[in-house]
């Protein structure tokens, strides 16, 4: 069977793979993209971010519906039709994965629906339902993508214990849930769980949710969750799961007492782990770490030059947009241009509220020994967001003393990640706190929570008493 031959191939379809072929295409280079999915966007699009965004939007009307007594409107109890809400779901991923396969056809961009196993490090064989194929290429990009984490302590093969992947399919709406792993996934699902019925109870082995963002920023996500839960435990160890009947029997320990309890499902989220299994990268010499993340240098090419890895697969922050960013790169080099990732990656959570940062945080100031100040501007003292009744707020800044450089920038509150893209302007063309301060920002709105935090920096902020320091101080 003679191979194709193309100049770049990119394996799986993601964020960071469609990106990485469709800007290759625009730079005139042959390009084959090589997805196993019936639909192309990766965990992104089908299994992670869109729908989970989707059924987040969802749950958050019926709690402002819930909310709207206060202010003299009342609405009924809502009926929840689970098969209208999921076609609803796959209406947006289906509509959003015809558009990348326009765009790949409009581009001349060859898609393979198919397995793919590198031979070598010039070949991969692609199994499609129409037999093998192999491709000669000169450039591969390693796109492939990372899976819900499963401890094998939890994998009894029975589907009332859930990862991500399964939980956004909303089989039921059980009545009681437990989360294992308060980190960002279990909190968002948690959310959308538990505004649908579902008593839900977060365990969390380490001693705070959201591990590794600041302290004040989770406050707020802390208090909602704990009216919105059944119950948060914290420095809690998931031991045993097993299968009781139509329920789970989960065996865990609660600062050092063993405890029983049973579950209608379970939801397991304690991370994920790279695509790299039945890849054939053992037939190339493409290097791993020890969690089996591609290791790539900062112009993202593995030990084999001319294979690139982006995006889950090589490890860092496990994020859509990071992997576009890094498809740029990837495609960049390749091209022969001069480019490397030094970019400002921001990160958002979408819990209610949620919460989005960028740069440095004051948690990695305060470990790393990094001199800063912070500025804090509180939502209470913002006329829009007491408005739509959400004060529960926080804007801060992350300063470099002297310079007064913007290092990193950290919100809370309704729409942090709509705000988030200023804070990363800011931080990548090296703002400072007078720039931001001195741009006029539209009333009434939440982004004048970032220029009044930047006005607090210098002891004026309008809308906000701020105690001036004494020159000891």
């Amino acid at each position: 069977m003679n191979p194709i031959e193309t100049e770049i191939v990119v394996v799986g379809a993601g964020p960071g793979g469609y990106a990485a072929a469709f800007y290759a295409a625009d730079k005139g280079k042959k390009v084959i993209l090589v997805e196993q999915d019936k639909r192309l966007g990766g965990v992104c699009l089908n299994r992670g971010c869109i729908p989970s965004k989707a059924l987040l939007h969802v749950t958050k009307l019926i709690t402002e519906a819930k909310e709207s007594t206060a202010r003299g409107i009342t609405f009924g109890a809502p009926k929840i039709e689970l098969d209208k809400m999921l076609a609803w779901k796959e209406s947006i991923l289906e509509k959003l994965s015809q558009g990348i396969a326009a765009l790949a056809q409009r581009r001349g961009v060859e898609v393979l629906y198919g397995r793919g196993h590198f031979e070598d490090s010039t070949t991969l064989r692609v199994e499609t339902s129409s037999g093998q194929k192999f491709i000669k290429y000169e450039t591969a990009i390693l796109a492939v993508g990372s899976q819900p984490a499963m401890p094998s302590a939890f994998d009894l093969g029975n589907k009332r214990i859930m990862t991500s992947t399964e939980a956004l399919e909303l089989e039921e709406v059980p009545e009681s849930l437990l989360v294992v792993g308060g980190g960002y996934i279990g909190m968002e699902l948690g959310t959308v769980y538990a505004t649908l019925g579902s008593n839900v109870v977060i365990v969390e082995a380490m001693n705070s949710i959201l591990m590794g963002v600041d302290s004040d920023l989770i406050r707020p996500v802390k208090s909602y969750a704990e009216k919105a839960f059944k119950e948060i435990r914290l420095n809690t160890k998931v031991l045993k799961m097993e299968t009781s009947g139509k329920q789970i029997k989960v065996t865990m320990e609660i600062e050092g007492a063993k405890k029983e309890e049973l579950y209608d499902r379970v939801l397991v989220s304690v991370g994920r782990a790279p695509n790299c299994d039945d890849l054939g990268l053992e037939n190339t010499k493409v290097v791993r770490d020890e969690k089996g993340f591609v290791k790539v240098n900062s112009k993202q090419q593995t030990s084999v030059p001319h294979i690139y890895a982006i995006g889950d697969v090589a490890g860092g922050a496990l994020l859509a947009h990071k992997a576009s960013r890094e498809a740029r790169i990837a495609v960049e080099v390749i091209a022969g241009e001069e480019s490397v990732f030094q970019s400002v990656i921001p990160a958002v959570v979408f819990t209610d509220p949620e919460v989005a940062w960028c740069g440095l945080t004051e948690m990695e100031a305060r470990e790393k020994g990094i001199q800063v100040t912070v500025s804090r501007f509180p939502w209470s003292a913002s006329g829009r967001a007491l408005s739509f009744d959400r004060p529960d707020g926080l804007t801060k800044l992350i300063v470099e003393p002297g310079t007064e450089r913007i290092l990193g920038v950290g919100i809370c509150g309704s729409g942090a990640g709509e705000l988030i893209g200023e804070g990363v302007l800011a931080v990548e063309m090296g703002a400072t706190v007078k720039d931001l301060a001195e741009s006029v920002h539209p009333h009434p709105t939440l982004s004048e929570t970032l220029m009044e935090c930047a006005e607090m920096f210098y002891g004026h902020s309008t809308h906000a008493f701020v105690r001036k320091r004494s020159p000891q101080e």
